[in-house]
């Protein structure tokens, strides 16, 4: 069936303007004014409303067996929240453990989508060691479509890989043209300050900070830009949490490594006072890199500002508070890393970012959908509202008011780390290849419907 969405303020990383947009057979068929719908075509009367390109997550985990137990979302709850947030496309971290065979491990993360996903979806394949087998299953994965690894400069001994392994991975990446994304701090010093500090005493969530500071990750970032130069590849730096790490980034940037940069949504809102919270609280705010000082928030601010920053992602890691944050009792290391925020990024990117005049309109888009379509082989079929392009659109309504709460939430966690906070602005109508999935915050849709979005290399 047709879809015309009328009389729309339709805003994209570019161009602002009122029109009316024509969908047929999932794609945007017209751009106009005064379009007429086709017979039998449903009309949404967008007045008054912005029209956005559907919104990409770079960067999330659906299926994630981490620290003994696994995350609460799978791609029901996942991406019905994800499309009642806004987001059409999921980009999903795959990763086996080092013990794991990266084919395999593929075929296990992509049956939890198939038949399941209600958006579209796609993979980073992580590289979790590299030898001669490892690359062979490599070479294949990319060929069904994967054009993005993901490697783990942390987690040693379950995730990460050694300063061998990413020098082969980075050489492989260069020759096949696929970008790696990449989780930079230094494995070794965090392994060591963990050490120390559970020793004298200090296990509680409020240190999780002190074991893995500031500089651990900027010296990850720097090691990163030091192989990516002598390889050529093209990389990416996945939830950058603070300015000492964007500006080892942008260094290399200015010297001519292929390098881009990605904060999340948790960095842009909340401090390391969340993470300090008493009576174990703060368990609900550990992630790696964890959440910072305030000084580096408004830096993050500033960098994506000016396009120094490319993308906001969420690193999506749903761990309930009861049961699965509460294994790090007494322990910080054994706290499950993840805040859950599939279902907020788009909001409260607008409302703190937008509505506060932190950012304009034009790189709100760009940083939440289109710079991660052209960075990871979707544009211009998502990333964008054109003739031709996916009819995946986002009518958002900047008059409405809420708050955000655990009880109304989609996401299959039993907490919200932003309860109670106040946003400008929501979805009122979400459609994924013309199909409305969301209607005033209520999924519509059906299961099953996303696909996998192959995708070529293009980073050569």
């Amino acid at each position: 069936m047709a879809l015309l969405i009328k009389n729309g303020r339709i805003t994209t990383a570019t161009d602002h303007y009122v029109a009316d947009i024509l969908c047929e057979g999932e794609t945007i068929a017209a751009i106009g004014r005064g379009l007429a719908a086709p017979a039998g075509a449903e009309v949404i009367d967008a007045t008054g409303k912005y029209v956005f390109p559907g919104f990409i997550d770079p960067h999330v985990h659906i299926y994630l067996p981490f620290m003994g137990t696994y995350s609460k979302d799978d791609y029901d709850s996942g991406s019905r929240a994800a499309l009642v947030g806004g987001t059409t496309t999921l980009i999903e971290m795959c990763c086996p453990s080092r013990q794991e065979e990266p084919l395999s491990g593929y075929e296990l993360w992509l049956s939890k989508a198939e038949g399941l996903s209600a958006c579209d979806y796609s993979f980073h394949m992580a590289v979790t060691r590299f030898d001669d087998s490892a690359e062979k299953q490599l070479r294949e994965i990319v060929k069904r479509g994967i054009a993005s690894f993901k490697i783990f400069l942390a987690y040693k001994g379950a995730f990460g890989i050694d300063d061998y392994e990413l020098y082969q991975t980075l050489r492989l990446a260069k020759e096949l043209g696929v970008i790696v994304t990449a989780h930079c701090e230094n494995a070794e010093l965090v392994g060591a300050m963990q050490k120390r500090l559970l020793a004298e005493g200090k296990t509680g969530p409020e240190w999780h900070e002190p074991s893995r500071p500031v500089r651990v990750e900027a010296e990850g970032v720097h090691h990163l830009m030091t192989f990516a130069e002598q390889t050529g590849a093209h990389v990416y730096v996945v939830h950058t949490s603070n300015s000492d790490a964007v500006w080892a980034a942008a260094a290399a940037r200015q010297r001519g490594v292929h390098v881009w940069i990605e904060t999340v949504a948790p960095y842009l809102m909340l401090d390391e006072t969340y993470a300090a919270k008493p009576d174990f609280e703060g368990a609900k705010y550990v992630m790696s890199p964890p959440l910072r000082c305030k000084r580096h928030q408004d830096a993050l601010w500033n960098a994506l500002a000016s396009r120094m920053i490319s993308t906001v992602a969420t690193d999506h890691a749903p761990f309930d508070y009861q049961g699965q944050k509460e294994m790090g009792r007494g322990d910080f290391t054994k706290i499950p890393n993840g805040i859950p925020s599939i279902e907020d990024r788009v909001n409260l990117v607008y409302t703190y970012g937008v509505q506060r005049g932190r950012i304009d309109l034009h790189t709100f888009v760009d940083a939440c959908s289109t710079q991660a379509a052209k960075l990871f082989g979707l544009f211009p079929r998502k990333g964008t509202i054109a003739l031709g392009s996916d009819a995946d659109l986002v009518v958002y309504d900047p008059q409405y008011r809420g708050t955000i709460s655990q009880k109304t939430q989609t996401m299959n966690v039993d907490y919200s780390a932003f309860e109670g906070w106040p946003i400008e602005g929501r979805p009122s109508a979400v459609t994924v290849r013309g199909a409305v999935m969301v209607r005033e915050a209520k999924f519509v849709g059906q299961l099953g419907y996303g696909k996998l979005l192959k995708r070529e290399p293009t980073h050569v």
